[in-house]
């Protein structure tokens, strides 16, 4: 795989899912060899050369209301996408791998200990054409959950595990609409408005996961700056 050919089906980093939850090694066998579901799926394809690496570490639990995924929050006063929730994730540095920015970003945002965490498959590459920025979605399960925290509060505001319980309900679910007539998934949990390419891959996980429920969409949330 090349700079110049985007990843478009998922594939595992890991041949031996026996010591995984049941629901977990559903989830990871179900992205080998698969696009991704879902609107989310429009930004996989061919990017430029010119396209900047980056790598968002998308990170399950077995926590004490089941299975749980770690979400961020952006800081307010952020350069970019500022304030806006988030996977832990960034740029990846020169002679480091998808994985390991992954982990690093994790590491730095969040404070979790990279050795606790599996690495389990990869999902399809994904551009986004405003930043053009190739972003390779890590799927990753926390062996061992430690303490998570802002580490930076100038780049993290807020650092949430999030269960998969709360994200399906159809009560926390809608969408948001954009005054240039983009809509997307949106998610209402953890004091949090989680939308765009982060909810795009949250609704693709849940559907790969099997979890998704029939949920209303029509209804909008609103987005304070945006809409």
């Amino acid at each position: 795989m090349t700079e110049a050919e985007p990843l478009t089906t998922g594939r595992l980093l890991v041949d031996d899912l026996s010591d995984l939850p049941g629901w977990m090694s559903a989830l990871t066998r179900s992205v080998d060899g698969h696009r991704l579901p879902g609107p989310i799926a429009r930004l996989s394809g061919q990017a430029p050369p010119t396209a900047r690496r980056g790598s968002v570490l998308m990170l399950f639990a077995d926590g004490p209301f089941g299975p749980d995924l770690l979400l961020t929050e952006r800081a307010a006063t952020m350069r970019s996408h500022a304030g806006q929730p988030a996977f832990p994730g960034g740029s990846i540095d020169p002679g480091e791998g998808v994985v390991e920015a992954a982990l690093r970003e994790g590491q730095e945002e969040t404070g979790l200990d990279p050795a606790s965490v599996l690495p389990v498959a990869l999902l399809p590459e994904l551009f986004l054409t405003p930043s053009s920025f190739l972003v390779s979605p890590v799927l990753a399960f926390w062996r061992e959950p430690g303490e998570v925290r802002a580490v930076d509060p100038a780049e993290t505001a807020t650092v949430a595990r999030v269960p998969v319980a709360e994200l399906v309900d159809p009560a926390n679910r809608g969408q948001v609409r954009l005054s240039n007539g983009w809509m997307g998934p949106a998610f209402r949990v953890a004091d949090l408005l989680v939308w765009g390419f982060t909810a795009g891959l949250v609704d693709s996980l849940l559907e790969l996961g099997g979890w998704a429920r029939p949920w209303d969409r029509q209804r909008l949330f609103h987005l304070p700056g945006f809409s």
